[in-house]
């Protein structure tokens, strides 16, 4: 009788426990994306910088690239994202522990001492997959880290172009009012020897003098500008500002073709910020499945070895065994664990829309760029053309008011216009290069590395010793499942109530197919990752792989 109702407790634990067991859901997808207005025919390099053929900025970017601090913070985060992964799945493996005691009974009658010495053992079997999903999730979490990592290189590479070539702009600023200056000063001469013969007003020697310190004043703003932009560029080499000085030269390097732009589907797979918001979903993803698991009964297996003596003589004597396990069920938590599944499930879908617009803004970042180049192109055309009709101008109005034509206000009007002019046109050309800066990283992917050894730095291939599946095996392959060709993807088991009010559910055809037929996935093997200050730094790897992309936005189910 009591076997029967042991083995009824045991069937309502298992039936309990599974009876709430939820579905996890389709990963989504977007629509497919139109091309691209405009490509150009020149293949950018995953070095966009080393377009502009210019040394020096590849010298300060190859500086900054070891020696930048903010970068070096990124290789250690994904350094610990890397040992939490080594960590969650360490969980594959029992628990053995030491154990040496001793003890010394104290009363009534004679003392009495004990020594024991032995190995205690934990495991917890994986009945449901709940280690398994979390250290998949960590895994993605980690690759995630890979391509923040290339975000920021990225970032860091924008940004010392675009301070390089301000600085270029600043110096080539400070030339031309150098001139202006040199112009204005011997206009003033002539005006004060012209006021002195008595052919000209004083008004007009004080509207001389007051251009003469306009381009002072400008001279003044050119300095600080030179001194802040230097400032900033130390920082970003990790160098102290105090010390700042640079020999940008005054020429701008000549425009690189406009690159090819690709297909939209190849920028996705190319971005690291939007590789990095896809890793964070599919990690999202897995703990979601982790948070079902835990609803489910658990199984831990234990043991022990031991022996116990009375005197250390006979601590090798004597040997006790114990084995034993444990099957748990959850009954009542207050809904803890079901809670825990809606914020997983909430967060999957929050991620899926930042995921999402991402992708919007990548696409739009392009657009912006190519718009903006093509018309500041013609912005720079008109400059010109202004520059050289207000020269023009200029010579003309002076002969003018050398023989009494004109008044000498319309002369100083007509310099200040193409002094202004000269101006804006080297700020226009630093405009353009700028432009073609945020093209480039709107289009970048991630900057490939070499190790301080020269080797390459590559993720591919991390492999954790794993008890459940045997030693040297691939980490949970769980993209390896071929999809059918008449399968439906992601259409069955979405939660209606998770969508937003008057949109269509995430599993519909308004989100399908935004994303390549092939995608790259960076199936990443997490090696060791070291910062040297002195050589080319190490960089996490996040080269893509050929895998289907329905492989990998299938959605997965309980069923799995």
């Amino acid at each position: 009788m009591n076997l029967r109702v042991a083995q009824w407790l045991l069937v309502m634990l298992l039936v309990g426990g599974c009876a709430d067991r939820n579905t996890r859901g389709p990963i989504p997808t977007l629509h497919t994306s139109p091309e691209f207005t405009e490509s150009g025919s020149d293949i950018a390099p995953n070095r966009w910088w080393t377009a502009f053929e210019d040394p020096q900025l590849d010298l300060q970017i190859n500086d900054a690239l070891t020696n930048n601090y903010s970068l070096a913070s990124a290789t250690y985060r994904v350094q610990a994202a890397r040992a939490v992964t080594q960590r969650e799945a360490s969980d594959f493996w029992p628990d053995i522990d030491g154990i040496l005691g001793f003890g010394s009974d104290m009363g009534p009658g004679e003392n009495g001492e004990t020594y024991n010495f032995g190995l205690d053992a934990s495991y917890p079997v994986d009945l449901w997959g709940e280690i398994e999903s979390r250290v998949e999730a960590q895994r993605l979490r980690a690759i995630a880290e890979c391509w923040d990592y290339h975000t920021g290189a990225l970032a860091l590479t924008a940004e010392i172009t675009s301070v390089w070539f301000s600085l270029i702009e600043a110096h080539a600023q400070a030339k031309l009012l150098e001139e202006q200056i040199k112009t204005n000063r011997t206009g003033l001469e002539l005006q004060e020897e012209r006021f002195r013969l008595g052919l000209i007003r004083s008004a007009d020697v004080l509207r001389q003098r007051q251009l003469l310190e306009s381009t002072l004043e400008q001279e003044v703003v050119v300095e600080l500008q030179v001194e802040v932009l230097e400032h900033q560029l130390a920082v970003l080499l990790g160098d102290m500002p105090q010390l700042a000085s640079y020999e940008s030269g005054t020429l701008f390097p000549e425009m690189p073709p406009l690159p090819t732009t690709g297909f939209p589907s190849e920028l996705l797979l190319r971005r690291p910020d939007i590789q990095r918001n896809y890793y964070a979903l599919m990690a999202a993803d897995k703990d979601l499945a982790s948070a079902i698991s835990a609803q489910y009964p658990r199984l831990n297996l234990g043991g022990s070895i031991q022996n116990i003596a009375e005197n250390p003589e006979e601590l090798f004597k004597d040997w006790f065994v114990s084995l034993g396990g444990q099957l748990i069920a959850p009954l009542f938590d207050g809904g803890q664990r079901r809670a825990e599944v809606e914020r997983n499930r909430a967060v999957k879908y929050q991620l899926f829309n930042d995921y999402a617009q991402s992708v919007l803004v990548a696409f739009r970042e392009v657009e912006d760029a190519l718009a903006q180049e093509k018309y500041q192109l013609k912005q720079i055309e008109h400059l010109e053309e202004q520059v050289k009709l207000a020269g023009q101008a200029s010579i003309q109005l002076r002969e003018q008011y050398l023989i009494g034509d004109v008044e000498y206000l319309d002369v100083l009007s007509a310099i200040t216009g193409q002094q202004s002019l000269q101006r804006r046109l080297l700020s226009a050309q630093l405009d353009l290069r700028l432009i073609r800066v945020s093209l480039y990283l709107a289009l970048a992917g991630s900057i490939e590395a070499t190790n301080v050894e020269g080797e390459d730095f590559a993720v591919d291939d991390f492999r954790i010793e794993n008890a459940a599946v045997g030693n040297d095996q691939p980490i949970f392959d769980v993209d390896s499942r071929t999809v059918g060709v008449n399968e439906p993807i992601n259409t069955a088991n979405v939660d209606p109530n998770l969508d937003p009010p008057g949109r269509e559910p995430f599993g519909s055809d308004r989100f399908s197919d935004l994303l390549p037929e092939e995608s790259g996935v960076d199936e990443s093997r997490f090696g060791q990752t070291r910062v040297n200050r002195s050589k080319t730094p190490v960089a996490p790897d996040a080269n893509p792989q050929e895998i289907p992309l329905l492989e990998r936005l299938r959605g997965t189910t309980n069923n799995e």
